[in-house]
């Protein structure tokens, strides 16, 4: 099976290194020397890390899902948390806020940093090399991390591009407009966004659309946080197999990682289940058996709301806001009541 790789052609070779916004999404990480200032943000309130030692941490297993909590030996303050089968790692960090000003009043503040480890998580990891390197890394990295990318989509978030002229993050829309002119179609994937052909590693390859560029749907947008910018690695088809499939229901059903909830085809209520960059799966059309909306769960706003991001047709693009349906697992609201299962990458 080939390696997945990027190809070189740029359709979109022109577009300019950098576009300065006004930023009606603020994410800025603060820290308690620094004067804070404008809209949303991201302030720290105690240190992002203790000690690294290995001889001053405690390693700690529980269960449902089964996980190794890991916690500072002097204190017991847990400092990660790792899920078997998965290589989405919650490590904390310093406290930051995430907003959308334009879409919501609600802010989401949390001490959670999430990144992918290298490969999935087992027991015993702890004392491997592969993880101690990573680990020293990782708990003093306040580099963007998956909540932070995945915020660099949302309304009037300023564009980047790399040193090929592909643009890699900025305000993204969810599709072309239908040709009826009612709504927005779906089917945009990470690469239209891009603008860039792709080889998948089951073999496949796919060209974007030109009336779709810097467009991601649900799942589409989900690629583009974990598999283009963290690197995941992704499948062009709904089929089991080594990274992440197209569509929602596939990604629920036989995705990388653990299910944290099983669609009971009815509505999900373990939030306890959960942390922040799990993904949250929705039944919102027509068929009751296929789970059609995918989303990034961020955890608890300031109305103590668990609340969740996904690229969505009524704001056109990535939302945490509640502009055609709260973003919101909890409120009873049309999300809540459609929210079905839940996968840990």
């Amino acid at each position: 099976m080939k390696a997945e790789r990027r190809l070189t052609w740029l359709p979109r070779a022109g577009v300019a290194a950098l576009v300065v916004a006004a930023l009606a999404v603020a994410l800025v990480v603060w820290w308690p020397d620094v004067p804070t200032g404008g809209s949303g943000g991201e302030r720290t309130t105690e240190p992002g890390s203790v000690s690294p030692q290995a001889d001053q941490l405690v390693y700690e297993r529980l269960d449902a899902p089964a996980r190794t909590v890991v916690r500072d030996k002097a204190g017991g303050v847990v400092v990660a948390v790792f899920t078997d089968g998965a290589r989405t790692a919650q490590l904390v960090g310093p406290r930051r806020s995430f907003s959308e000003p334009k879409a919501t009043t609600a802010t989401v503040t949390t001490s959670s940093w999430v990144r992918l480890l290298p490969q999935p998580w087992r027991v015993g990891a702890e004392v491997e090399g592969w993880f101690t390197d990573w680990f020293a890394r990782a708990r003093g990295d306040t580099g963007p991390d998956v909540l932070a990318v995945a915020t660099e989509y949302l309304i009037d978030m300023p564009d980047e591009t790399d040193a090929n002229g592909v643009r890699f993050r900025g305000d993204a829309s969810f599709g072309p407009v239908k040709s009826s002119g009612a709504g927005r179609q779906e089917q945009s994937d990470f690469y239209d966004y891009l603008g860039l052909p792709w080889d998948f590693v089951n073999g496949t390859s796919a060209q974007p659309e030109r009336s779709r560029y810097g467009a991601v749907d649900c799942s589409g947008y989900v690629r583009l946080v974990f598999g283009y910018r963290l690197g995941m690695p992704l499948l062009g088809v709904n089929a089991p197999g080594p990274g992440l499939p197209r569509r929602a229901y596939a990604i629920s059903e036989f995705g990388p990682g653990v299910q944290l909830v099983a669609n009971e085809r009815r509505r999900a209520t373990d939030y306890s289940r959960l942390q922040p960059g799990d993904l949250v799966f929705f039944e919102v059309e027509d068929d009751p058996d296929t789970l059609d909306h995918v989303g990034i769960y961020l955890g608890l706003d300031d109305g103590g709301h668990h609340r969740f991001i996904s690229s969505r047709e009524r704001i056109n693009g990535p939302t945490l806001g509640d502009v055609g349906g709260t973003s919101l697992l909890d409120d009873g609201g049309f999300y809540s009541t459609s929210w079905r299962s839940a996968r840990r990458l």
